[in-house]
C-alpha cells in the first residue's frame, strides 16, 4: 500500500491563502481512535525503531548524569574519549535521514486522521503490509520523541476534547534550584498547544505564545499538562493550556495558531538538505 506522508499528504482545501479575513473551515478533528499520535502508542515497534530509542535513551542518561557528575579529572578524560569514538563512529555512517510525517504536532492537522484510517483498516483486518515505521512521525521531535536524546521526553495523548500530556524533567532542563527552566517550560506549552490546535483539523503553526508562571516547576516529579481548543476563526486557531504538579497550577498558557501554506512547507522540506549539510 503506497500512501502520501509529510507535505504531500495535506490538502490545499483546508488552507486559505487569501489573508487572515479567509473563512476556512476547520476539517473535523482526529477523534482519539483516529489520531495517529494516539496510534502510535499502540502499534508494534520496528527493531530498528527499538534500537534507536534505546540509543536515544542512554543517551538521555548520560546528559542527565554528565551536568550533576563529581567524577575526577581523570574519569572525565576517559569518559570523553570514549564519547568522541563513539561520535567518530557515527560521524561516519551515512546520514540524511529523511523527514516523513511531522515532527511537529502541531504540523499535522487533518492529516492526523486522514492518513491513519486507510492504514488502520488494513491492520484491522488482519493484513500485515503496513510498516509501523511509517507511523512513528514524532519519534524524532526534541520534545515528544523517544528516538530523540534531548527529548525530556513529553507523554502526550487525546483525550475526547482534550489533550494531556505528562513529563518528568531531569537535572539537564534546571532553571531556578530544583525546578525546570522557564524557558523548557515555555517550549513545553508550544508542544503541548501545538498538539492541540491539530484537533481543529488544520496544520498550524505558533504566531503568538503567552506564558504566566504561578508557581515554580519541580525537576524529577510527574508534571501534568492540560490542553483545549478555544476557537478557530478563519486562518486562526486559539487554544489554551494548564501546568500541575499534582493539584498544584504552575503555570497557564495561551497560542495563537495561524495555519500555513503548503506551498511554503514544501519550500522548507526541499530547503533542509541544504541546511543540515545531508
Amino acid at each position: 500500500m503506497s500512501e502520501p506522508t509529510g507535505p504531500q499528504a495535506f490538502g490545499d482545501e483546508s488552507v486559505d491563502n487569501s489573508g487572515e479575513t479567509g473563512q476556512t473551515e476547520a476539517a473535523d478533528g482526529p477523534t482519539l481512535e483516529e489520531s495517529r499520535l494516539a496510534r502510535l502508542h499502540q502499534l508494534a515497534e520496528t527493531p530498528r525503531r527499538t534500537e534507536l530509542r534505546r540509543l536515544a535513551a542512554a543517551n538521555r542518561i548520560l546528559i542527565d548524569r554528565l551536568v550533576n557528575t563529581t567524577a575526577s579529572v581523570e574519569q572525565l578524560a576517559d569518559m570523553a574519549d570514549r564519547l568522541e569514538e563513539i561520535s567518530q563512529m557515527i560521524s561516519d555512517l551515512p546520514s540524511g535521514g529523511g523527514y516523513e510525517g511531522f515532527r511537529e504536532a502541531a504540523n499535522a492537522g487533518n492529516a492526523l486522521k486522514g492518513q491513519q484510517s486507510a492504514a488502520q483498516t488494513l491492520l484491522d483486518s488482519g493484513l500485515t503490509d503496513v510498516d509501523p515505521e511509517r507511523y512513528a512521525f514524532f519519534d524524532h521531535s526534541p520534545f515528544i520523541g523517544l528516538a530523540n536524546p534531548i527529548s525530556p521526553p513529553i507523554d502526550v495523548r487525546y483525550s475526547e476534547d482534550t489533550v494531556v500530556a505528562h513529563c518528568v524533567f531531569g537535572a539537564a532542563y534546571e532553571g531556578p534550584p530544583g525546578c525546570v527552566h522557564g524557558g523548557y517550560v515555555a517550549a513545553m506549552f508550544d508542544e503541548l498547544l501545538g498538539a492541540t490546535q491539530s484537533l481543529s483539523g488544520m496544520q498550524g503553526m505558533t504566531a503568538r505564545l503567552i506564558v504566566n508562571y504561578r508557581s515554580p516547576t519541580p525537576l524529577a516529579t510527574e508534571l501534568r499538562m492540560e490542553g483545549r481548543l478555544v476557537s478557530v476563526e478563519g486562518r486562526k486557531i486559539t487554544t489554551e493550556a494548564q501546568l500541575y504538579v499534582g493539584d498544584r497550577l504552575c503555570a497557564e498558557g495561551e497560542a495563537l495558531f495561524v495555519s500555513f501554506d503548503v506551498g511554503r512547507f514544501r519550500e522548507l522540506l526541499a530547503e533542509r538538505p541544504d541546511r543540515l549539510g545531508s
